[in-house]
């Protein structure tokens, strides 16, 4: 018997079998009216999920391919740019702006907190050449969720634009693309969207297109202006990952069925459960409850035990998945992912095999405490 296994990192995530399934259809023409059918269905089903009237670009690309597009479509060599680092991606962001030339200002958060939006507010002020803005909104290295709402008011009152990282983030975590003023939100298929990688989502406003428009840097795969050309006929500009996009439609099916205020309260729900059983377990949270990601959660080992020792039992003895911590978390934190094709009942697989996988290392833990709390959880008691 093949044994069963639990993937619970953020990403690539399980794949739902109703999308797998959709995903197995013929093949059709990708400049076929079948596929400008499916293309103009999976946009406006876009637009709702990231409450957005702007136009919307599914690239067949990973996330990074996404935010390298919304670097390249919006900063010309010389460009001041601002990018807010709390983790591994935000200093993504960083990295990008700098393959391209621009002036990079990087203002950096202490790994686990949100970031402040005021001190981004001090800086605008006293740079007001600059043209972007660079925001993460789910922090997946640290677990934590930035206020995206709030850092928009602020650019927004300035002719910077703001775009954002929402590649863990989007269709586990709301966004309000038009209400929060996001000029630029990409995300990737294999998160909360319950895809196999290889697509890139970004929505792109009215005041992006001016900047794109007038834009120096070279691009020719992640050009929008090539893409936008093709829009109004619901084309790609180059050959779409057809069967994703299939596969994509039957996703955002499943969620639009839920409902998307249920998909953000179950998230919500994984998240409490999962924070409760670490708590019951005397193990530390990387983040506090103001900022706690609904899609994953850091967990730092105990004392004395490494986090991929841990993770190397739970794999090799219960075929159970975490994450490990990145640059200067490696071997500190877990990750345990609950995002996108996730309920209540892989939580408890999670955290009775952390609790055997802890027990055999030595740590103290109280078989069935961290299940138990989580339970209460669930059952509201």
């Amino acid at each position: 018997m093949q044994d069963k296994s639990y993937l619970m990192i953020p990403g690539p995530t399980p794949v739902p079998p109703t999308v797998v399934a959709a995903m197995t259809a013929p093949m059709i023409g990708h400049r076929s009216e079948d596929f400008q059918v499916l293309h103009k269905d999976i946009i406006f089903k876009l637009q709702k999920l990231f409450q957005t009237q702007n136009e919307m670009y599914v690239l067949t690309s990973s996330g990074t391919g996404g935010m390298e597009s919304a670097v390249a479509n919006t900063v010309s060599p010389g460009d001041k740019v601002l990018t807010l680092v709390g983790g591994k991606f935000g200093e993504r962001w960083t990295e990008l702006t700098k393959q391209y030339g621009a002036e990079v200002i990087e203002l950096n958060f202490e790994w686990g907190t949100r970031v402040d939006h005021q001190v981004v507010q001090e800086k605008l002020a006293a740079n007001p050449d600059i043209k972007v803005v660079f925001a993460t909104q789910n922090e997946t290295s640290t677990g934590v969720t930035n206020d995206i709402e709030s850092i928009g008011k602020i650019v927004a009152k300035t002719p910077a634009l703001l775009v954002v990282d929402g590649v863990s983030g989007v269709g586990g975590i709301e966004i309000k693309v038009d209400d929060w003023h996001v000029d630029i939100l990409t995300t990737g298929s294999q998160k909360s969207l319950m895809l196999p990688p290889g697509l890139a989502i970004q929505s792109i406003s009215d005041k992006a297109w001016k900047v794109i428009e007038a834009n120096k840097s070279p691009r020719y795969y992640f050009s929008l202006l090539r893409a936008r050309k093709q829009y109004p006929k619901w084309n790609t500009a180059y050959t779409p990952a057809v069967s994703l996009f299939v596969g994509l439609n039957a996703a955002l099916d499943m969620m639009l069925a839920e409902g998307l205020d249920n998909v953000y309260a179950r998230h919500k729900l994984l998240r409490n459960a999962t924070r409760a059983a670490i708590g019951a377990l005397g193990l530390k949270l990387m983040t506090d409850d103001s900022c706690a990601s609904p899609v994953v959660t850091s967990v730092y080992a105990p004392e004395g035990i490494g986090s991929d020792d841990i993770r190397k039992v739970l794999k090799n003895e219960y075929n159970i998945t975490f994450a490990g911590g990145q640059a200067q978390l490696k071997n500190k934190i877990m990750r345990i992912a609950h995002m996108g094709f996730a309920d209540q009942m892989n939580v408890l697989i999670a955290i009775a095999g952390l609790e055997m996988a802890l027990q055999k290392l030595g740590y103290p833990v109280e078989l069935g405490a961290g299940v138990k709390a989580a339970q209460q959880v669930f059952l509201g008691v």
